[in-house]
Formats: structure tokens, sequence, C-alpha cells
């Protein structure tokens, strides 16, 4: 396994309506699925393009949470999972304040999800200071991310 340092900022993918319900309690309890699996699922941002098309296809009215990593504590967990790549997984819901910001998530003319500017940088910086290339085995199946015209991460 590498030992290369994780990534500081992770992303989840939700519905607006879920959001406001967190921002009035204060805390987000994930995704009906997140529940169903005992943790609330992150990407880091070079697994995000490949995770939103995954299991996010054609969906509307989502929201991408830009969240700082190490607020959440040793509920944050780095396990293995799709390709044997790393993601993070925090047990726990995940505190409003965590959110360093909240940007739509918009689909494209090809039905994939617009990925706001920031994500681009963000692997970019990860992948320069070698952080978010943790794996507990192959390359597994992550796109990356493209330095492209729109800022979407696609070509």
């Amino acid at each position: 396994m590498s030992m290369t340092p994780h990534p500081p900022t992770i992303f989840h993918m939700c519905r607006a309506e879920e959001w406001a319900d967190a921002q009035a309690t204060g805390a987000y309890p994930g995704s009906s699925q997140d529940r169903a699996d005992g943790f609330i699922h992150f990407s880091t941002a070079a697994q995000l393009p490949v995770s939103a098309a995954k299991h996010r296809a054609g969906q509307t009215g989502l929201l991408l949470l830009t969240v700082d990593a190490a607020s959440l504590g040793p509920a944050l967990r780095w396990e293995p999972s799709r390709g044997g790549q790393l993601f993070p997984h925090l047990y726990g819901p995940l505190p409003v304040i965590a959110a360093l910001r909240v940007d739509p998530l918009p689909l494209g003319a090809d039905a994939l999800h617009l990925l706001p500017p920031h994500v681009a940088a963000t692997a970019a910086a990860d992948s320069a200071a070698g952080a978010g290339e943790n794996s507990a085995g192959g390359a597994g199946d992550s796109a990356g991310t493209v330095d492209s015209p729109d800022g979407s991460g696609r070509p």
C-alpha cells in the first residue's frame, strides 16, 4: 500500500434538498444509499469524474460539497473500493461547517456532470503533491481529470 498523503480536500455529491435539510439541523446524515452502507461516500478530485458518471448518471438537482478532510477527524477512513483505490468514507454525520464550498452540479449536453473548475485544479495540485493516488492494488478505473476549456475535467 502506498504511503503518500491523502488529499486535504474531498468531495461528496448530494441532492439539493438533502443539503437544505442538513443546513437546518447542522449535520448531513448522508443519502439513503450512504445510510444503507453505514458511511458517507466521498471521492477525491481525481476520482470524482468516474464516481459522478457511475453513481449519479443523469441525475439533476445535485450539489457538490467540497469538504476539508482534516476537520472530520478519525471518523474519516480511507478504504479500498473501486479497483483497489482508497476512497474516503465518513462514519458519522457530516457537520455542515466542514463544507468549504457548495456548488451546483449541472448536467452538460452529453448528460455528464459539469464539474466546477476548482475540482480540476484540486486534482492537479493533489497529483503534484503525491496525494490522492493511494491504492491497495492496481490502477483502478479512475479517469483522472483533464485540462479542458470549460473546466469540466473532460476533453
